[in-house]
């Protein structure tokens, strides 16, 4: 009898899998970070025994990025197939403005982001000192106290008396100033890494890929350029306009108008008004680029996954500041 199998050919063995390159841990990171939190204690330290005003906070604050730095350094950065060439820095912060889809490319394979955060807390810092120096701490905190009266969290009146005879104090001070320079930096680092976890869930809720790292670098360089448009106007109307004109609360952020808050009374209609300063032209120019970075840095985003996010975020920002109008209106007066 014939062997029912003599025509049986064994199957070719599978082709190999190709390994997954290797990716490396910013390392650097961790000496950063632990640098950061030695310089951290040493200023909390400081602050206890009154050699800086303020010391305590900011140096809690360092603490923090340094903690911020020590576990970024265990993420491994994204392994891309054919790279392109990795942009400068400088050629970034530039193209953003000119080719902001090309930028957004490059990080998809060079998540650089630490340029564009530093620029914005830089530029955090240094409207703050400047409208502080302009507007007179006196002005300001005098003006934040007379609304907490009326506010749902007003204080006892005998704290509310040492609050501003000591915040003004503090705010006079050297240390005190440097060191809110020194807080703008640090909250422009934890503000992009809490938007870019947002991103990056939203991301997979809508069945993209994307790592961290590319999530992180592309909201750097979505708040760099609108910051920087934004802050630079601010300080040429911070010094053109009189500070009598001049909210003490309201201009601690923006002095720009570019939206229609202007047709919107805001001690008269604080929720109203909140959703009239999201329609504007910077407003929107974030919603775009926030949407393109989206698209082009991720491993597979699609346009209307980046746009479902971005939108998403957007409605979720505006309800909280709606909340917040709502429970502190008055502070808009």
């Amino acid at each position: 009898m014939s062997d029912p199998n003599q025509g049986f050919q064994a199957p070719p063995p599978p082709s190999p899998i190709d390994p997954e390159p290797e990716r490396r841990r910013p390392a650097n990171l961790m000496w950063a970070g632990a640098a950061l939190v030695v310089l951290g204690i040493i200023v909390v330290v400081l602050g206890i025994v009154g050699l800086i005003i303020g010391g305590i906070g900011t140096g809690v604050a360092v603490c923090c990025l340094g903690i911020l730095f020590i576990g970024f350094s265990f993420m491994r950065l994204p392994a891309v197939k054919d790279p392109p060439p990795k942009m400068s820095a400088a050629a970034t912060l530039t193209g953003i403005f000119f080719e902001p889809t090309s930028v957004f490319r490059n990080l998809r394979a060079h998540p650089q982001w630490l340029a564009a955060i530093m620029v914005v807390g830089i530029m955090n810092g240094a409207y703050s000192v400047a409208f502080n120096h302009r507007l007179t701490p006196e002005r300001i905190i005098n003006f934040t106290m007379d609304k907490l009266e009326n506010s749902p969290i007003k204080p006892p009146p005998e704290a509310m008396a040492k609050a501003r005879t000591d915040g003004v104090e503090q705010a006079k001070s050297l240390t005190f100033q440097a060191g809110d320079f020194v807080k703008k930096i640090v909250s422009a680092f934890f503000g992009v890494a809490f938007i870019a976890a947002l991103c990056l869930l939203g991301v997979l809720a809508f069945g993209g890929r994307m790592h961290y790292w590319q999530t992180y670098a592309a909201v750097a360089y979505v708040t760099f350029p609108s910051t920087l448009i934004q802050k630079g106007i601010s300080f040429l109307i911070l010094y053109l306009k009189s500070p009598d004109d001049i909210h003490p609360i309201l201009g601690q952020e923006s002095l720009v108008y570019d939206n229609l808050g202007l047709l919107v009374a805001a001690k008269d209609h604080p929720v109203i008004f909140v959703i009239a300063t999201s329609i504007g032209v910077l407003s929107f120019y974030r919603l775009w680029l926030t949407a393109t970075g989206l698209r082009e840095a991720g491993y597979k985003v699609s346009s209307s996954a980046a746009w479902g996010v971005t939108i998403t975020l957007f409605v979720l920002f505006l309800l909280l500041g709606m909340a917040a109008a709502m429970l502190f209106g008055s502070m808009f007066g």
